[in-house]
Formats: structure tokens, sequence, C-alpha cells
């Protein structure tokens, strides 16, 4: 994917903000903007919950670590890949981890085949890049819509929340005013 077709680029400004570990509200405003994402894709990789959190808190520690070296040059290539690849690692990481702790039991049934297998994405895998991608669109998605809640009186981000999200037609949303 080209840098120019992110829906909405990492604000470069949080990217140097970043670089001074010691800017807590930026390093929150980070972790708050991309943990779900990660979590997410980390789940949906095949990871149980706890690897998940642990993939979250590696890739975080992993960006404190190499952010102050990070150039963001749009030419070369995006932060979301960037990101992407921080993610692939620790959940490869995960996964190495589980393979050398204990072998997993195989069911009875040969009629399975290797259908338990199917279910686990290869974080090297074209699939993790389009699992990063939908993840990411749907993380975007949200942290808008918590930008837009927060800047909105609460009843006029409700109208829009039934209209826009809900979908509710017109006439429900009149009703509501007569209650």
């Amino acid at each position: 994917m080209e840098p120019s077709d992110e829906l909405i680029p990492t604000r470069t400004t949080l990217l140097e903000r970043l670089k001074d570990w010691r800017d807590a509200s930026s390093w929150q405003e980070f972790f708050d903007t991309y943990w779900k994402l990660i979590y997410g894709v980390a789940i949906k990789s095949g990871l149980k919950d706890v690897e998940a959190q642990d993939v979250v808190q590696e890739t975080m520690i992993s960006v404190t670590k190499h952010i102050p070296g990070f150039k963001y040059d749009r030419n070369l290539g995006s932060f979301k890949l960037w990101l992407l690849n921080m993610t692939r690692w620790r959940i490869s990481d995960q996964f190495r981890k589980r393979d050398s702790l204990a072998l997993p039991i195989l069911p009875d049934d040969t009629s399975l085949g290797t259908q338990w297998l199917e279910k686990f994405i290869d974080p090297a895998s074209a699939n993790l890049e389009q699992l990063w991608n939908d993840e990411w669109e749907k993380n975007l998605l949200n942290a808008a819509l918590t930008r837009v809640k927060r800047n909105l009186e609460p009843e006029k981000y409700q109208i829009f929340d039934f209209y826009v999200n809900k979908e509710w037609p017109i006439r429900a949303e009149k009703s509501l005013r007569t209650v």
C-alpha cells in the first residue's frame, strides 16, 4: 500500500513528540490510539488474551526504543507499515514462546485434519497485512468518533450516534424529543 493510500496518516507532530520519552501526555495519546489495534490484530492472529496483552506491551516497549531513530519519510514508507512490522514481530515472538513451552495436543478425531491449524494466521503472511488494514480502519474510525464525542455537546453526539451509527430513521429521533 502506498503511503498516500492511508485513510488518515498518523500525525507527524505526535511522532516527533514521542521522541521525548518524558512526554507522558503524548505517550498516553499514542497508547490510547493504538493499543486496541495491536491487541485486536494479535487476538485475530490466534493468540490468547494474555499473549495479546503481551504483544501490546512488548510492541509499545519496542516503539519507545526505536522511535528516537525513526525518520518519518512518506517516500520510504508509512508509520502504519512500520508499526505493523513491530506488531508482526511481537506476534511471531508469542507463537515461538508458545511452541517452546508445549506442543499442542492433537485431537484423536483425524477427520479434523489440519483445521485446527488453519484458525491461526501466519504473522509473515499477507493475511496479517489485510487484517492489520481492516483493524487500522476500524481503529481510526473509533479514534475519530472519540474525538468528535469529546468536542460535542452530549445531545448533539447522541443525535449523530442515532443517525449515523445506529442508522435510526428520522422519525425515531423526533419521538425522542417528545420524551
